[in-house]
């Protein structure tokens, strides 16, 4: 474990409780833990991460394509009305199956725990969210609909191109 200032320590205690009350994550006996550190946010705050690269050097990858922002930019050319939707902690929506549960292992001053759902730093929680959104939306990306990660846009030319 990293040593935390004690802004820092009273910002773990906060967001584990934060994350504990959702049902995001549950204590843990794994034999796995990654350590916290945080990050600076723009607006002064601290941002909780877990440093999940040990655990990502022994992952294998999935290379599920995430699109280019630039194709998706082209594929919005003569499009006239556009809405985006922005899902709120978009990998929070993704339950990790139970055997998994114990690599997103974290160690905090408070104790051990382990994720239930997709956490931000694991290598392969882009592609899996990409697949999820991807499979719910196939039927129309492309015609009227973008996905990258959290971020969908819908778009058409006209009104009528909606109905």
């Amino acid at each position: 474990m990293y040593q935390l200032s004690p802004q820092e320590i009273e910002e773990v205690k906060r967001h584990v409780e934060d994350l504990l009350n959702k049902g995001l994550i549950q204590p843990s006996t794994s034999p796995w833990g990654s350590p916290i550190l945080f990050a600076a946010k723009k607006d002064g705050g601290l941002r909780m991460c877990i440093n999940y690269r040990q655990l990502n050097k022994a992952t294998i990858k999935n290379w599920y394509p995430i699109p280019n922002p630039e194709d998706l930019f082209d594929a919005l050319h003569g499009a006239t009305i556009f809405s985006s939707i922005d899902l709120q902690s978009g990998y929070h929506q993704i339950r990790i199956g139970e055997n998994d549960r114990q690599k997103t292992a974290f160690h905090t001053p408070f104790g051990h725990y382990e994720f239930l759902v997709l956490s931000m730093g694991l290598a392969n929680a882009p592609a899996t969210f990409q697949t999820v959104m991807n499979t719910v939306f196939k039927p129309y990306i492309g015609k009227f609909v973008l996905v990258y990660l959290d971020d969908i846009i819908i778009f058409s030319k006209t009104p009528q191109d909606l109905g």
